[in-house]
């Protein structure tokens, strides 16, 4: 290599108050620069495999994807390895990134170099550092001593990081993490994936509240993940070391809710043959989930709010109640208000339950998180069928980002799998690369056929013409108007504020929240 690699750049970002993120992806676009290479990974160790966190050169929808090592030869023997390890062109490895640079989107690498370097943080392994030249021959013994330097710098910015963040632990008076192995990578546990400007807030929004004792309800959409978060609810906070006892209240008998709930004595009832505890016990120092709280029956309603208020569980046919420390968090999809309103949920247990309420974004207001999710979903689905490569094309990308989604994070993993599942059923080639089009998706609205939806929408005053859920009607109709705006206006957003007879600063809010923009 001729030039010095930025020094100087990397460390003003070091010494800048920035979000680890931002100085992360600094850092990869300063190391593609100057090895002059096409693609450069960063890449983090969680569970059995490495998650992309920062990237340049490569589609965004990497971002999701989480490599499994049995799955991938070239990581697992970075990360085996001390040194910087290169695989020059020919080798037979597969490349994790086949499909997926910019540069030949959804066709295999062509013949190439590559190299990569393990990296530590606090002595323990953090996870790895790639580049991938498009052209044969690039890394030489120059470049790869060069990489190895570089490696130091990437490990500076990761401790400084690091550091800042325990940091904001400690003034929370949490105990120090070990480094290599954070509260989120739980074996086999899935992890919660995107990078939205709502889903950072929401996440920053419940690191806060896990500190406390409250009570937390997750309020949100089928679908959204809320099981997701009360877990991180449960790992950020100082019971992570209790226990998390999920409940699903809707799957409750009524006869025998009480009982899976409080436990029961022998003789309780019939078939009661000895003595059993429940759920709320198993949660003892830690954190008791309950999901779809809406459906819990009334009898169980005024039990539970005893434990809420008094810190007591007393058994089905107990005398006496005994002391439980346990932290309630529940979740639902209903307006619990309206449920209390019609009588089906008590007032006070609503309001005890409530103390925090959080609202967790639908997808379709989450930009494009919906890609990054997609790509976690695609390397799932790449692994179950045996596929060299899985992507999205253009138009189907297009088409995912144009979706209201209203199964939202469950529906589009179940759309990711369909598609995947056809394009293996029509013959695709498994030795190859295999793009998803829209017509694979099968969304109800996808491309061409949301975008003439939404067109009849702006023509026809008749609502009752659409078949659509009146709010996802409204969404379409909106982002339709949007996007003529811009279309005239030249991509100008503060001309199109204008034309659209709106603030410029609610039109960028309103267009993220429809995922017209990041």
């Amino acid at each position: 290599m001729t030039t010095t690699f930025p020094i100087t750049d990397l460390v003003a970002d070091l010494v800048t108050e920035a979000p680890q993120a931002v100085r992360l992806q600094h850092l990869v676009n300063a190391v593609r620069r100057h090895f002059g290479c096409g693609a450069v990974g960063l890449l983090k160790a969680e569970g059995d495999g490495l998650r992309p966190v920062a990237i340049a050169g490569l589609a965004h929808e990497t971002l999701g994807r989480h490599f499994l090592l049995p799955q991938h030869p070239r990581l697992a023997e970075i990360l085996a390895s001390r040194a910087v390890v290169r695989f020059p062109p020919g080798s037979p490895l597969p490349d994790p990134y086949d499909g997926l640079l910019d540069q030949h989107p959804g066709k295999p690498l062509p013949v190439h170099d590559c190299m990569g370097i393990h990296l530590s943080l606090n002595g323990d392994l953090w996870g790895a550092l790639t580049l991938d030249a498009l052209r044969g021959n690039v890394f030489d013994k120059a470049a790869q001593d060069e990489l190895a330097q570089t490696a130091l710098m990437v490990e500076l910015t990761l401790r400084i990081s690091w550091l800042e963040e325990e940091n904001r632990r400690l003034r929370f008076g949490r105990p120090l993490q070990n480094a290599a192995s954070p509260a989120s990578a739980i074996e086999g546990e899935i992890e919660i994936v995107g990078q939205s400007p709502q889903l950072r807030a929401l996440m920053q929004e419940l690191d806060v509240v896990a500190e406390s004792e409250l009570p937390v309800l997750l309020l949100g959409e089928t679908g959204v993940g809320k099981e997701l978060f009360a877990r991180h609810l449960h790992r950020a906070s100082k019971r992570a070391d209790g226990p998390l006892v999920q409940v699903n209240c809707a799957a409750l008998p009524e006869s025998l809710a009480e009982s899976e709930l409080f436990g029961h004595v022998k003789g309780a009832f019939s078939g009661a043959f000895g003595e059993r505890a429940g759920r709320i016990e198993a949660a003892e120092g830690g954190t008791l989930f309950l999901d779809e709280v809406g459906e819990l029956p009334l009898p169980v309603q005024a039990k539970l709010l005893r434990t809420l208020q008094n810190g007591e569980v007393q058994r089905l046919g107990a005398d006496q109640p005994h002391k439980a420390d346990v932290r309630i968090v529940a979740a639902t999809n209903r307006q619990l208000h309206d449920r209390v309103r019609e009588g089906h949920f008590r007032a006070d247990l609503y309001h005890r339950l409530s103390v925090y309420p959080v609202q967790v974004p639908p997808l379709r207001e989450r930009g494009n998180d919906v890609l990054l999710l997609a790509g976690r979903f695609l390397e799932i689905n790449r692994t179950r069928f045996g596929v060299r490569g899985l992507r999205l094309s253009p138009r189907a990308e297009t088409a995912l980002c144009s979706y209201a989604w209203p199964g939202n994070v469950r529906e589009l993993e179940h759309v990711i799998s369909r598609a995947a599942l056809r394009a293996i059923s029509r013959g695709a080639d498994r030795s190859g690369i295999v793009t998803l089009e829209p017509e694979l998706l099968d969304l109800e609205l996808s491309g061409a056929e949301s975008q003439s939806a939404e067109g009849a929408l702006l023509d026809d005053a008749t609502p009752a013409a659409s078949p659509l859920p009146l709010k996802t009607a409204v969404d379409a109709f909106q982002r339709q108007l949007i996007r003529h705006a811009l279309h005239n206006c030249n991509g100008n957003w503060a001309r199109a504020a204008r034309q659209l007879d709106v603030d410029a600063s609610n039109l960028h809010k309103l267009s993220r929240r429809l995922g017209l923009k990041a």
